[in-house]
């Protein structure tokens, strides 16, 4: 489990360490939740990418990537988002560690990947659900293109993104290269549980958002 970050930071860390073997497999990287009566809202076609491919360049002059600092807090307005960050890293399974479920209302960034705001694909995570209901995530499926996500850092400075892309994978067949490569451009993965849900397995996918950096401040 990732702890709160305290302290400074004079180095840049290695893009993806142990998290290269869990996305060359295809394992999904989010622990299935628990059940909802209703359930949580499943993202529309609408909303998909639209068979953009991969590095893509979506700015006519690509901002200049921040520096190296980790996540702080975690806000989209549109589905009344507004977390502190935890730092996760890789649970005994190789899977992303998400915050504790008890607390519905924090979310994870992998602190051995990207920083939000650096060149390449930062990753946040969250439960969509706990034994009491909702949590911080349970309102990602509804997201639409377009929609702003703004991760402020330690040094200060937020890094504002905007949703170009909504999509349910497989957690049996999860596209790691296609969720996690790198476009050239700061980007961003917000990722939780979505889905079929059943009592005997949970969700059988996992809910992606792909949004690139539009400004910051």
């Amino acid at each position: 489990m990732g702890q709160h970050y305290g302290g400074s930071v004079s180095r840049i860390r290695s893009p993806w360490g142990a998290l290269a073997l869990v996305l060359l497999s295809g394992i999904a990287l989010i622990k299935n939740g628990v059940d909802v009566p209703l359930g949580p809202p499943q993202p529309a076609a609408a909303a998909a990418l639209a068979g953009r491919a991969q590095g893509e360049t979506f700015l006519p002059v690509p901002l200049e990537p921040l520096a190296y600092a980790p996540a702080e807090r975690v806000r989209i307005p549109s589905i009344d988002v507004d977390a502190p960050v935890m730092h996760v890293g890789l649970d005994q399974d190789g899977w992303i560690d998400a915050p504790p479920p008890q607390d519905p209302n924090v979310a994870g960034w992998y602190q051995n990947g990207i920083a939000p705001g650096q060149r390449g694909t930062a990753v946040v995570v969250g439960h969509v659900d706990n034994l009491s209901g909702p949590a911080v995530f349970y309102g990602l499926g509804s997201i639409r293109r377009g929609a702003r996500i703004e991760v402020s850092r330690f040094d200060r400075k937020t890094a504002v993104f905007e949703v170009y892309g909504v999509e349910v994978f497989s957690k049996y067949n999860f596209p790691g290269p296609r969720v996690y490569g790198d476009t050239g451009q700061a980007e961003l993965r917000v990722i939780t549980c979505g889905g079929g849900y059943s009592k005997a397995g949970g969700y059988d996918g996992n809910v992606v958002v792909f949004a690139r950096m539009v400004k910051t401040h």
